[in-house]
């Protein structure tokens, strides 16, 4: 794949994975957005609070410090408060996200080589966004696990809804194909 268009299909995935979280999360209610299954796991308000302060800190002046900003307190975003309002949970989400679209629209092809710092060890430009592909859609998987656990039989597939697949199928390639 020629390095142009490694970025175009980086804003793609992103894109699509931020599509995911949302529509999973506009499934449910404040009580549900802020719920967590025991102490020890986090509520989908959690996984956005460690979202936004991620894209803050790794963003923010990313060709030139190091991803992990001496300001971000990534221990705060792991400790329920107060109860979050969707609308707050949105804020966040769009603030980290539209963050993390401007630098990445900013990137060159010739960009992808160079090195920046996360914690102070050396990525590619190119590494780095492999890096947070991988921590972003690994959370936004944990979202949509604990939207489908709290809706249960109310929830509104984001794919091919389950025991659908052959109708699916011949909704795409035609029946007798």
């Amino acid at each position: 794949m020629p390095m142009s268009n490694y970025l175009e299909t980086c804003k793609k995935v992103f894109k699509q994975y931020k599509e995911l979280g949302e529509k999973a999360m506009a499934q449910l209610d404040q009580d549900q957005l802020n719920w967590a299954q025991s102490s020890e796991s986090n509520s989908i308000v959690l996984i956005v609070k460690h979202l936004h302060g991620n894209m803050l800190s790794r963003w923010t002046d990313f060709l030139t410090t190091d991803g992990e900003k001496e300001w971000r307190n990534r221990d705060v975003e792991f400790i329920v408060g107060k109860l979050v309002s969707k609308e707050e949970v949105n804020s966040m989400w769009e603030e980290g996200w539209a963050l993390f679209f401007r630098t990445l629209d900013s990137l060159t092809e010739a960009d992808l080589d160079k090195i920046v710092k996360i914690r102070g060890e050396e990525h590619s430009v190119m590494e780095a966004l492999q890096r947070q592909t991988a921590h972003y859609s690994s959370h936004i998987g944990q979202i949509i696990y604990i939207a489908k656990a709290c809706r249960d039989k109310e929830w509104q597939s984001l794919s091919i809804p389950k025991g659908k697949s052959k109708e699916f199928n011949e909704k795409l390639f035609g029946k007798g194909k």
